[in-house]
């Protein structure tokens, strides 16, 4: 079995019923838990991305804020939503529009537990799930689990899928063999990380924003060539999220499977990274 099999294997296995509606609820328990920080402290959000500057233990709020889109701004927000449309409809759409928001509750209670169980490690502030899963529910046993499948995720797979669509598009426009996109991607790859924390944040710093700005811009210009569309198409997506007539009732319950799995790929909601 080769990796890609591997990888659908275990995307089938885990992503059930239970694990969609289980990331839903998450998302509202803690929204409502939390009164809706996603929409309550959207002014401190602002307020505060520019204020304070990278020190000695940690980095600035807008090199934590570029880590973070850095991992929400990529593949996941053009193949995925394009895989989501293509197995779930146009209702999809809506999906990933609920899990967006609602995920930002669960977001939410991921970076404040981080903040609160991290350490300081060689001068550099440490956190994230395996910690406040050791520290805070007492569990180091399910923290090392957690620390070596999100190694294999984040080493492994995750990196794979990124480079792989690279490389099948650079095959593609410009007949570059996908060998010397790996190597070039490895050897950027390695060096950035290898430099640790401060370099991974220096160089998200710099690169994020131009890739944010350049995502956003490019769907300005897609819905303003296509505006006499766009009402049609919110239509379609609102009619499709929820027709539960009989000859769309499968089509209902696979708006909702790939709408969540691609909202959850796309925004990392719930996975603690």
């Amino acid at each position: 079995m080769d990796l890609l099999n591997l990888s659908a294997s275990l995307d089938n296995f885990f992503w059930g019923k239970v694990m969609i509606y289980l990331c839903l609820a998450a998302g509202i328990y803690f929204s409502v838990l939390m009164r809706f920080p996603q929409v309550r402290l959207i002014k401190d959000m602002v307020k505060n991305l520019f204020a304070t500057k990278s020190s000695d233990e940690g980095v600035s709020s807008f090199q934590g804020f570029a880590m973070a889109l850095g991992g929400r701004v990529g593949t996941g927000n053009i193949t995925g939503v394009a895989s989501a449309i293509f197995f779930g409809g146009p209702g999809a759409v809506f999906w990933m529009w609920a899990i967006a928001f609602l995920g930002a509750g669960s977001a939410y209670i991921e970076a404040a537990l981080a903040q609160v169980w991290k350490q300081e490690i060689h001068g550099e502030y440490r956190g994230g799930p395996a910690y406040y899963i050791e520290k805070g529910l007492g569990s180091r046993s399910l923290g090392m689990a957690f620390a070596v499948l999100t190694l294999v995720s984040c080493g492994l797979l995750l990196p794979g899928i990124q480079s792989n669509s690279f490389a099948t598009a650079a095959k593609g426009a410009f007949g570059i063999e996908p060998i010397f996109v790996a190597i070039v991607f490895s050897g950027l790859l390695g060096y950035i990380v290898f430099g640790g924390g401060k370099r991974i944040a220096k160089v998200a710093g710099m690169i994020v924003p131009f890739m944010a700005v350049a995502y956003v811009a490019l769907a300005v210009i897609i819905l303003a060539v296509n505006f006499t569309k766009v009402p049609y198409v919110f239509g379609l997506i609102f009619s499709s999220a929820f027709n539960m007539n009989a000859v769309y009732g499968a089509v209902f319950g696979l708006a909702i499977s790939w709408g969540v799995k691609r909202g959850i790929f796309s925004n990392e909601a719930g996975q603690g990274t």
